[in-house]
């Protein structure tokens, strides 16, 4: 059980707790680059993901190989590799989304949140948690350049994903596509995802260890209880 809430945490931390790019602040180039649209969020980030997850795999099978001393250039030929390959597959097979992404796919050779997961995580541990790691990272990375991009493109263009928005269509923000835009939605997106990844639950007040238990009998804990069940209702 505990392997098992282990494995589950290693997958679900990068999504809002540890979220790549909104809470440890990594990647920001092609996060403020590529999310002039939606779908350009996802194509980036489902790259990155693929990308993560294969040279995550392999670092972790070879940690005992490679010498201390060049690992990193090590790493960065197992991810340039990896990079490579989904640049010919996204060249052959999707041209549009390859030719919108540009330079920027090739960058993911360079991007620190692939590059930190494997000198942080994957050299130190098993190959199955690496696996996990580095698709929870990846899907928190593609969650936020999707919900960015989707909303610069909303306000910036009143249309998603080719979709277009009646009234916005008419009138719209055209600045939320421009860097200031990308600089405003970020740190609205990094506002809002701190305050649930810090949220602390409410202190339960108990009897237990109350010098004035004895006198009071049990009425602050029943008055905390009702206080909560009225906020939840």
């Amino acid at each position: 059980m505990a392997e098992k809430n282990s494995n589950l945490y290693e997958f679900t931390k990068g999504i809002i707790k540890q979220n790549p790019t909104l809470v440890t602040l990594l990647g920001m180039c092609p996060t403020l680059a590529v999310t002039t649209m939606a779908k350009n969020g996802i194509g980036m980030g489902l790259a990155t993901t693929f990308v993560l997850v294969c040279s995550n795999f392999v670092i972790s099978i070879l940690k005992n190989v490679i010498p201390k001393a060049v690992r990193l250039p090590c790493f960065i030929v197992v991810i340039a590799g990896f990079v490579t390959l989904i640049e010919f597959l996204m060249k052959g097979y999707i041209p549009d989304l390859y030719n919108a992404l540009g330079v920027f796919l090739s960058l993911i050779t360079v991007n620190c949140i692939i590059l930190g997961r494997a000198e942080a995580f994957a050299s130190k541990n098993k190959i199955f948690p690496s696996i996990l790691d580095g698709l929870g990272m990846g899907l928190g990375f593609t969650l936020s350049l999707f919900t960015m991009g989707s909303v610069r493109e909303i306000l910036g263009t009143g249309s998603w994903m080719g979709l277009k928005i009646p009234v916005l269509s008419a009138h719209p923000m055209t600045i939320f596509i421009m860097p200031a835009g990308g600089f405003f939605v970020l740190g609205c997106l990094i506002a809002l995802v701190n305050k649930l990844a810090n949220r602390k639950p409410p202190k339960e007040i108990s009897c237990e260890g109350c010098p004035n238990a004895a006198v009071c009998g049990g009425s602050c804990e029943n008055a905390s209880a009702d206080t909560a069940g009225k906020e939840n209702a």
